[in-house]
């Protein structure tokens, strides 16, 4: 079982007040009644985020937090004590950020990207320290893969992004044809492994696979508009960017491919549906 993360555990006895799940070796573990599912049944298995109620005691819960223990995601500080800044998790508790691990003072309103973790006294915190937890493994990871990313900051050569969780990656600004913001979540595809272990990405496939791609999308776009697209190969960069997030290269490579597979016409100012 896992602090913080989703366990799927059995219905062991019911009581007025809810379930207990059957925690094994952590014992039984409450679900409250407002979050049992209408069909659970003893013996029937639950999945429920595992964490500590405000008297420290193991709960469950079916309602989803809006980060789980090993994650990052940009989070929005609901109240600020003397303990520290307390982020809005989408549970019944907050979740703490000690002052201990804020790069900067917190404040409420704000929103932080942070990474959850448990801490020494088994307590579900978060941190702002990303360096403290991102890039201490190596990736193990080819060209082409698929990724999640979470957007950091932008830089002098792109946008720093979290890979997977754990690891450090960049997006070359030349390379990004939509608008990033802190906190963004998204796909993103390998380009190329570093030796000082970070990961260089692209947003979209790397070759044939993000034609094939785009062409789908151009198929979908002329179908919408009665066969008619007014984009050709001798439209402006920004004009592509704008309706496909895409570079003019890889728009020319997709109408290239539906023009020799015969689905379209290609004309100075429009493609046209056959």
């Amino acid at each position: 079982m896992f602090l913080g993360k989703i366990n799927r555990l059995v219905i062991k006895r019911r009581v007025e007040f809810g379930v207990y799940l059957d925690g094994k070796e952590w014992g039984d573990i409450l679900l409250p009644k407002r979050y049992v599912p209408l069909t659970a049944d003893i013996g029937s298995s639950v999945d429920v985020f595992l964490y500590l109620d405000s008297e420290d005691q193991l709960i469950a819960t079916t309602e989803k937090a809006l980060i789980k223990v090993g994650e990052v995601a940009q989070m929005r500080v609901v109240a600020v004590n003397k303990v520290g800044a307390f982020l809005n998790w989408g549970l019944k508790k907050d979740l703490l950020v000690p002052f201990a691990e804020q790069t900067v003072p917190m404040q409420q309103d704000f929103s932080y990207l942070v990474y959850c973790f448990v801490d020494k006294s088994n307590r579900i915190v978060a941190s702002s320290k990303l360096d403290k937890f991102i890039g201490k493994t190596t990736p193990v990871l080819n060209s082409g893969d698929e990724v999640s990313i979470v957007v950091a900051e932008p830089t002098d050569l792109g946008f720093k992004v979290v890979v997977n969780n754990e690891h450090w990656g960049l997006l070359y600004k030349d390379q990004v044809f939509k608008q990033l913001r802190r906190g963004y979540q998204c796909k993103a595809y390998v380009n190329k492994l570093r030796s000082d272990g970070k990961i260089d990405l692209l947003l979209d496939k790397p070759g044939y696979g993000k034609t094939l791609d785009l062409t789908g999308q151009i198929l979908q776009k002329l179908e919408a508009n009665e066969g008619v697209l007014m984009l050709s190969d001798k439209s402006s960069p920004e004009a592509i960017s704008a309706l496909f997030g895409v570079s003019k290269k890889v728009y020319k490579q997709a109408i290239g491919a539906l023009f020799k597979a015969g689905k379209i016409e290609i004309s100075e100012t429009q493609i046209k549906l056959k």
